[in-house]
């Protein structure tokens, strides 16, 4: 009797944290790159269950295993891309493969798979509210003209005419090149070394590669973000799902508890 007590504990434990991670995925459907998490459950103890005759004990004989105690063993990070959005925006990159964007954070160096940037008051590439944007050689990326272009493998140029005009005041036309650097793009060998903070930043010991080497790096496609990878109907079936076992598990405890209450006080008196 004692032990249903702590198994429909357990499950009302383990459900309310699952509704946790499932609150969060939801309110993270639109956040740009976000990636979506879930809740694995295990026993915390099985047990053998034997039968024994009424008078010999001995020579029992095993008949299942029963599983005590249930709790969160731990969060998984489903890593797989999510559809692209189009946005036009000149600071706004989504990567079309494996990889992540290096951030330089007052932490050290973060990732993430939000390209949603922008610049700051000195023209950095910038993550907002996060740090500055890295380039390849390790080094913030600065952008002072707005009229640039960026190819697939993230390389940010512009070409810059100055001069011209008529009359006595005309001036030489002047063509410049400018090279704002390359986007750093990084992957990691081992993803369940990986640790996910918040706002959707990753962090890890494990020392970076440059994903899909011999293919010339991750295709960065430009003017567009990753869009989050949750799905919503899912989402909301394990929510209902999580919510009626946790319902139920609450309806027997209190089954349980009157239960005992009669044994104290009516079956006690007797």
């Amino acid at each position: 009797m004692y032990q249903g007590f702590y198994d429909l504990a357990s499950g009302m434990l383990t459900q309310s944290r699952n509704l946790n991670v499932i609150s969060n995925n939801m309110v993270n459907v639109q956040t740009a790159g976000y990636k979506q998490d879930r809740m694995v459950s295990s026993t915390f103890q099985e047990e053998m269950i034997y039968r024994t005759g009424r008078q010999n004990k001995g020579n029992p004989t095993a008949l299942a295993t029963s599983s005590r105690i249930k709790s969160a063993s731990r969060t998984y990070v489903n890593y797989e891309q999510g559809g692209f959005e189009q946005t036009d925006g000149i600071y706004d990159f989504a990567l079309a493969d494996k990889g992540f964007f290096c951030i330089q954070t007052p932490a050290g160096e973060r990732y993430t798979r939000n390209g949603s940037f922008a610049v700051d008051n000195e023209g950095y590439l910038v993550l907002e509210d996060f740090g500055r944007v890295l380039s390849t050689d390790d080094s913030p990326i600065q952008i002072d003209n707005e009229n640039f272009s960026v190819d697939s493998r993230g390389h940010i140029t512009a070409r810059i005419v100055t001069g011209g005009g008529s009359g006595e005041d005309a001036e030489e036309i002047q063509v410049e090149d400018r090279d704002y650097g390359t986007l750093k793009v990084v992957d990691f060998a081992d993803y369940d070394q990986l640790h996910k903070e918040d706002n959707g930043l990753i962090s890890t010991a494990q020392a970076p590669v440059t994903p899909d080497e011999e293919s010339g790096g991750s295709p960065i496609v430009w003017q567009a973000v990753e869009k989050s990878n949750v799905d919503m109907v899912e989402e909301m079936t394990n929510m209902m799902s999580s919510q009626r076992a946790l319902q139920s598990a609450a309806q027997v405890l209190r089954m349980y508890d009157q239960i005992m209450s009669k044994s104290v006080t009516d079956i006690g008196r007797m």
